[in-house]
Parts: structure tokens; C-alpha cells; sequence
């Protein structure tokens, strides 16, 4: 089980109170320690690559321990986060899909789709995510630490 977790939260302008409710909720959540929140604000237009790069840089810098990314289809939060080095993003609508980014891809990087995931998915997909931990059987190893290599 994840405890004291530090989370990056973000968001583009479209995700802003689906973030805003996701902060809150991982505020008040026991395996979370902290949350930071990269953005947006109310009256913040910055787009999804920059937010998406901005979690993804504390998550590889050791700043927080992973991040999660909300945007129409969270494709574009994926997508920009893993250009950072060290970074595993993975989009997920449920909650096999969550554990088995984490299981066998030590994903530490979440996106979400605002569009497709419930208040409900949502629960179901954060604790799988927080609950899931990196498989350590040496070939899954291997593959991440082959993925890590990818692009540096």
C-alpha cells in the first residue's frame, strides 16, 4: 500500500474543476502527504503541454513521488509528460488498466480523461493506482529500466 505520497496535480483550462475536485480529494487522502498543483487556475489559459511537462519535470526531479493529469481525453497529458526523461505516463479509464500500468511499467505518471471518468471510475482508478505497486520480477525490471533509457 502507497503511503506518503507526494502528488503533482494538473490540468488544462478545460480540466480545471475536475482538477480542483481531484486536489481536494487527494488532500484529505491517508497515502497522500502533499499535493502540488501545477496549474491551471480559474483565470490560467496556459495549455496542457506545458502543464503536463511542469508535473512530469517534479516527478523526475525527485520533487514529488507521482503525478496525476487531467485533460478532455488526458491523451495530451500522457503524451507531453513522457518527453521528460524518467517519466512512465500512462492513460487510464479503469482500474485493471491503472494497476497494470503501475505493476508492470512502474507508472508514475497518471492521465485521466476528463470526459470518460466518473466521480465513481475515478475512486475505483486512484486506488488501484495507489494500491498497485512495481513488479518486481527481473524482466519487468529490465523493461523499465529499458523504457528510462529510451530518449537520454
Amino acid at each position: 500500500m502507497a503511503a506518503g505520497l507526494r502528488i503533482v496535480v494538473g490540468a488544462d483550462s478545460a480540466g480545471y474543476e475536475y482538477k480542483e475536485m481531484l486536489r481536494k480529494d487527494l488532500e484529505s487522502d491517508p497515502r497522500v502527504v502533499e499535493v502540488i498543483d501545477v496549474g491551471v487556475s480559474a483565470d490560467d489559459p496556459t495549455d496542457y503541454p506545458h502543464i503536463g511537462v511542469a508535473a512530469a519535470r517534479l516527478v523526475a526531479a525527485g520533487e514529488a513521488d507521482r503525478a496525476l493529469l487531467v485533460c478532455g481525453t488526458g491523451l495530451g497529458m500522457a503524451i507531453s509528460a513522457n518527453k521528460v526523461p524518467g517519466i512512465r505516463a500512462a492513460l487510464c479509464g479503469d482500474a485493471q488498466t491503472a494497476a497494470g500500468a503501475r505493476r508492470w511499467n512502474d507508472a508514475n505518471v497518471l492521465a485521466l480523461s476528463l470526459r470518460l471518468t466518473s466521480e465513481a471510475l475515478l475512486a475505483e482508478i486512484l486506488d488501484s493506482w495507489f494500491e498497485s505497486a512495481a513488479s518486481p520480477d527481473q524482466q519487468d525490471r529490465a523493461n523499465v529500466a529499458h523504457l528510462d533509457e529510451i530518449g537520454t
